[in-house]
């Protein structure tokens, strides 16, 4: 799997997630295979992904592009995708700007830079990993807000 994360894949775990949170402790009866559920049931899982399709026109095609490749995935990296899901839904804003400074600073090094990069990057303080992520900051995102600016004028152009 790339590096990126597929808004709709995210989507479809905040969409399962809860289900499985609002369990109560004593044990429930296994749910059916998704032949056995009613049409309320199949709307109720599928309704989430129908309103972003229909609120996000011009995502379309993405949206198409990431099924079809959460479709072919191997089930391990089908996994992995999830692990990392998950670790993205467990990091703070800070955190989660931070990942994205990072991601886009090492997108286009070689392996052994970025390996190099990362062992620094553990070694550091958090403070340290905050006043770097200031001082490079992430791309603005293309569907969502632009990162926090950094303290202090601009950078140059």
């Amino acid at each position: 799997m790339t590096p990126r994360t597929s808004p709709l894949l995210l989507l479809a775990a905040f969409v399962l997630a809860p289900a499985a949170w609002a369990q109560d402790a004593k044990p429930a009866a296994p749910l059916p295979a998704w032949e056995q559920l009613t049409p309320a049931q199949r709307d109720l899982l599928i309704a989430p992904v129908r309103d972003r399709w229909n609120r996000e026109p011009e995502r379309r095609q993405k949206f198409m592009e990431y099924a079809k490749r959460w479709k072919d995935m191997p089930p391990p990296d089908r996994d992995h995708a999830r692990m990392g899901m998950d670790r993205w839904e467990a990091m703070s804003p800070e955190q989660r700007e931070q990942a994205r400074a990072v991601f886009h600073f090492v997108r286009g090094m070689e392996k052994d830079a970025r390996r190099d990069f990362m062992d620094k990057w553990r070694q550091m303080t958090p403070q340290q990993r905050a006043d770097w992520a200031k001082l490079h900051p992430a791309p603005p995102r293309p569907d969502g807000p632009p990162p926090p600016k950094p303290n202090g004028p601009p950078p140059p152009r």
